[in-house]
């Protein structure tokens, strides 16, 4: 068992380490705007799909994320010029999972 107080708590390269946080949900905050998931049907032949857009990540962040979200949602789906697309409507569950990562998930659209 370690001694009380042997922890550190002070780094010269990360500073104070009692008040780190997660790096990556600030920086999602950082850039401000939120993400939006809407369901669309629009040049689809009227099958319905979830899409995800407004996501503050690079192209590998945006496949990283789909892949998940398609585990997740047990279905097929791409990312198109930024914008992840699931196959069908998934929207809660694309929002509660985006919601837990730290981003500010909203429903669009009707």
């Amino acid at each position: 068992m370690p001694k009380r107080g042997s922890r550190v708590v002070w780094t010269s390269d990360d500073g104070d380490l009692r008040k780190a946080r997660d790096r990556g949900a600030q920086a999602r905050r950082a850039t401000g705007g939120r993400v939006k998931v809407r369901r669309e049907v629009s040049g689809r032949r009227g099958k319905g799909v979830t899409t995800v857009s407004d996501l503050p990540l690079d192209e590998a962040g945006l496949r990283e994320l789909a892949a998940r979200l398609k585990r997740r949602c047990g279905v097929g789906g791409s990312v198109k010029a930024g914008v992840i697309e699931l196959q069908g409507d998934h929207r809660d569950v694309v929002i509660e999972v985006l919601r837990a990562d730290g981003y500010d998930a909203v429903r669009a659209g009707g």
